[in-house]
């Protein structure tokens, strides 16, 4: 047997040297035990042998497996991390208590953790079938009779259907996958139609066909979108047509009191664009309508202010007296349906602009009453210009505007004892002996309307 300090020098022994050495003890013990002599001739004694080697045994084993539990907790609580190292201190070294170093991976593999998610993982497939939409189509047409970039929607899309077979997977009950296996289509989808405007004429001016237009300066009308075209009417400035087609982005079929042609886009625009023109428009037809032969049975159609703008600021009117009485005669244009500007142009012709001794003593602008012989003295007084002003009106729709029978005024009817007609020529025959009034009455007429352009 060793020396006991030889026994226990472990600093170069590694652990398999250990258990040999044990193994090595357990086997010289055994052998010693052989050599000496057995009694057996009692059963008592077989006995104790084999429980005494049964002891022994089982010390042994116990010994060996409480030496490699010592160990292997000394490894475990000896352990420091240092760099990529850990130090490791054994119950064997030496009392300089030497070191060994052994590399670990700092990358280890947490066997627990993925055993435990693992195990938790559920995986379930589905097979379905469900109904989908089929996305419809759109279907874009140019049309050069919209503004360009504008949309208009001739046919709405209807989505189709299919039918689609397909797995889905589910993790841990979330979807995380979808195969599809077959579709069928089970409805067509209707397309949608789109026109797409591309006219630039029509942006500009932000119209659409059917739209009334309005010319920007006086233009002829034409029986083919040509400059050298046959004429077919002419048209004022400021008058209205509607748009019937575009021919092209120069050329627009229109229609102008139901006569159609063309004209060049260039002479038009819209309200939208040139917000003062339907009051233009509206003025400009009350003058084109002024002629020697209009009716004057009916109202002018003109506005009181109209009237005010008419009257106000006439340079021959010195002593004001038009401009202070306009509202009578816009009253009196609209109750008795005789035209205001015809009966102002009367009282301008007779009374000289209001100057005349008549009209300034007796209030009387139109010399009613008078005769050649003694004008003065047989002329009508009135205490207001007004009253003169009703007056003559009442005479001219009674006696010399309206055929016999046309109901007038009050619940009268015309007499029509000097009717001749309802024109400004119709009325001279009766009313006036010169043969020229009527000329002269219908350029004052022109003067007073046309003062409504300015």
């Amino acid at each position: 047997m060793a020396n006991k300090n030889s026994y226990f020098d472990y600093s170069n022994r590694q652990l398999t040297d250990v258990f040999r050495e044990l193994q090595e003890t357990r086997l010289q013990y055994e052998a010693q035990n052989a050599k000496k002599p057995q009694k057996v001739h009692k059963v008592k004694n077989v006995s104790y042998q084999s429980s005494h080697r049964k002891t022994v045994s089982i010390s042994i084993i116990l010994l060996v497996l409480i030496f490699a539990m010592i160990i292997a907790f000394c490894w475990s609580t000896s352990i420091s991390a240092k760099d990529d190292s850990i130090e490791l201190y054994s119950p064997l070294a030496d009392i300089n208590q030497n070191t060994v170093s052994i590399e670990i991976n700092r990358h280890r593999l947490n066997a627990h953790n993925i055993i435990t998610s693992n195990a938790a993982l559920e995986v379930v497939k589905e097979q379905v079938i469900e109904e989908r939409d089929i996305p419809f189509d759109t279907l874009y047409t140019d049309r050069a009779i919209l503004p360009k970039g504008e949309k208009v929607v001739l046919q709405e899309g209807i989505n189709g259907k299919k039918n689609v077979t397909l797995v889905r997977s589910y993790q841990n009950g979330e979807l995380s996958n979808e195969t599809i296996l077959n579709e069928q289509k089970t409805i067509d989808y209707v397309p949608q139609i789109v026109d797409v405007g591309t006219s630039e004429f029509l942006a500009k001016i932000k119209s659409h066909i059917k739209d009334t237009l309005y010319l920007t300066k006086d233009s002829t009308l034409r029986e083919n979108p040509a400059d050298d075209a046959k004429e077919v009417a002419k048209i004022d400035q400021y008058l209205d047509v509607v748009l019937l087609d575009l021919p092209s982005e120069q050329w627009c079929k229109v229609s102008f009191d139901d006569v159609e042609g063309y004209l060049p886009t260039s002479c038009l625009t819209s309200a939208v664009v040139t917000p003062s023109m339907p009051e233009k428009n509206r003025i400009q037809k009350l003058v084109v309508k002024l002629d020697v032969d209009m009716p004057l049975n009916q109202s002018s159609g003109l506005t009181l202010a109209d009237f005010k703008k008419i009257f106000t600021g006439l340079s021959n009117d010195k002593n004001n007296i038009f401009e202070d009485n306009y509202e009578a005669f816009y009253n009196i244009d609209k109750k008795y349906k005789i035209n205001g500007i015809f009966l102002a142009a009367i009282a301008i012709h007779e009374s000289a602009w209001g100057s005349s001794q008549i009209a300034q003593d007796k209030k009387n602008l139109f010399g009613f009453g008078s005769y050649d012989r003694g004008p003065y003295e047989n002329s009508f007084e009135f205490d207001t210009y007004e009253e003169g002003i009703e007056l003559v009106a009442k005479n001219l729709v009674k006696y010399y505007l309206n055929p016999a029978g046309t109901k007038i005024y009050d619940g009268e009817r015309a007499a029509a004892t000097y009717y001749n007609g309802s024109t400004v020529k119709d009325v001279n025959v009766r009313y006036a002996s010169d043969s020229e009034w009527h000329t002269k009455v219908y350029s004052y007429m022109e003067m007073l309307y046309k003062r409504l352009e300015k």
